[in-house]
């Protein structure tokens, strides 16, 4: 059965890294493959970095594992959490989260298809560009309507309090999806901004729904605010503001396999979205929630903070300074994530498309994602217009130093043959 032609079955898009991948794979890419350099997909290296707390090489099972976790997430996880939050960024607050402010998930992409499920007849906001798998996701669930909200290179793909005040305003946002740190761009709000804009969202009851997944990976002055980052540090009242708070071990304890996220926001939120993954996914692992809880020490998890900031900073000036020189432009530089959002219009003619681009660096064993990806379009309502996002393409520096010293290499030839 064709189910592309199928009258049951609507056709399901590969969200672009995975399309990325797929075509890679037919180039002769698998995992592990020694002579490939994999910059496309948002994976960070998970070996031992220097000053990291020790990798997790064995898990211990006990038998009461083998049962049912409840849907929301194992009690003493979801206490680990908050305690978590509450150390980083509430201390001396009067709010504070609980373990009824948090829900275990089976990855990000669960965490947000479960918090998508509980939306009603809104207008929600989404950034661009921004994360390419937001894309699928806004298309799927019909409840709300997604509106584009598009941020610039010459502003520096940054949100500022006052754009948010006029796009909740003019377009009737009842919530906001972004992720920050950004994926792609590397963007951070922070600060005083960040602050801002979470006053603005109360102000105007309109909720933000951060994905938080990059908050280790800060680099320059946004690492000198701590070793992490969150909106919750401008929560006022945890059960009151109207911020929700997305983040896992994927990134930022490079764990990506365990698939284990959590949601953080106000009670009520928490209670619905434990009620959409009841049907949707049944809950996480009751044996890899266990195993988390030593990894959610708050001693544990700065020290694995400030280790991912000093190794991929040593990565993210390697690949800025070699793209730069190549003549890539790099406008603005990443501070967070760990990805170069890189222009290729300085690039010869046959490399100034991101597609082009991704295709001749395949012929080079090296993996790379075209920008138009993160123009984030759901339902394809804007294929009519050309996605300004065409010349670029995003760079990872997340695998280890000497797969990114190799690709950046093979690229550097590559446009070098191309002049």
């Amino acid at each position: 059965m064709d189910l592309d032609e199928h009258p049951i079955f609507r056709p399901v898009p590969r969200t672009g890294v995975i399309y990325v991948m797929t075509e890679a794979a037919s180039h002769g890419f698998h995992y592990g493959h020694p002579d490939w350099a994999n910059l496309g997909q948002g994976a960070p290296e998970t070996g031992p970095l220097p000053g990291a707390a020790p990798r997790m090489t064995h898990i211990d099972i006990d038998p009461s594992t083998h049962e049912y976790a409840p849907v929301a997430g194992l009690w003493e996880l979801r206490e680990a959490v908050a305690a978590l939050y509450n150390s980083r960024y509430r201390k001396g607050m009067p709010s504070q989260y609980t373990a009824e402010n948090v829900a275990i998930s089976a990855g990000g992409r669960t965490a947000l298809t479960r918090l998508a499920a509980t939306l009603g007849n809104i207008h929600l906001g989404h950034l661009l560009p921004d994360y390419t798998a937001y894309e699928e996701l806004l298309d799927i669930f019909k409840a709300f309507v997604p509106i584009p909200v598009v941020v610039d290179a010459d502003d520096g793909f940054a949100l500022t309090p006052q754009r948010l005040k006029a796009e909740v305003i003019g377009k009737g946002l009842s919530a906001l999806l972004l992720s920050n740190p950004c994926n792609p761009t590397g963007q951070v709000l922070r600060g005083g901004g960040l602050r801002a804009c979470i006053d603005v969202a109360r102000n105007l009851s309109c909720a933000l729904i951060f994905d938080e997944f990059y908050s280790h990976y800060l680099y320059g002055a946004a690492a000198a605010d701590g070793p992490s980052v969150s909106a919750c540090r401008y929560v006022e009242d945890v059960n009151e503001d109207p911020v929700i708070v997305v983040d896992g071990l994927t990134k930022n304890w490079r764990y990506p396999g365990w698939r284990l996220a959590w949601t953080v926001g106000p009670k009520d939120v928490i209670e619905r979205v434990a009620s959409a993954g009841s049907f949707l996914d049944g809950g996480p692992s009751h044996l890899l929630q266990r195993a988390a809880l030593p990894l959610l020490e708050r001693d544990v998890a700065d020290q694995e903070a400030r280790a991912i900031q000093t190794a991929f900073d040593l990565k993210r000036q390697l690949s800025m300074d070699r793209l730069r020189s190549a003549g890539f432009t790099l406008d603005p530089a990443p501070v967070g994530a760990f990805y170069c959002f890189a222009s290729l219009e300085n690039l010869p003619p046959s490399l100034q498309d991101g597609h082009a681009f991704f295709r001749a660096a395949l012929e080079r064993q090296v993996i790379v994602v075209p920008g138009e990806f993160f123009d984030v379009n759901p339902g394809k309502r804007r294929s009519h217009i050309r996605s300004r996002l065409k010349g670029h393409v995003r760079i990872s520096f997340g695998p280890e130093l000497e797969v990114v010293r190799t690709g950046l290499d093979r690229l550097d030839a590559m446009v070098r043959d191309a002049r």
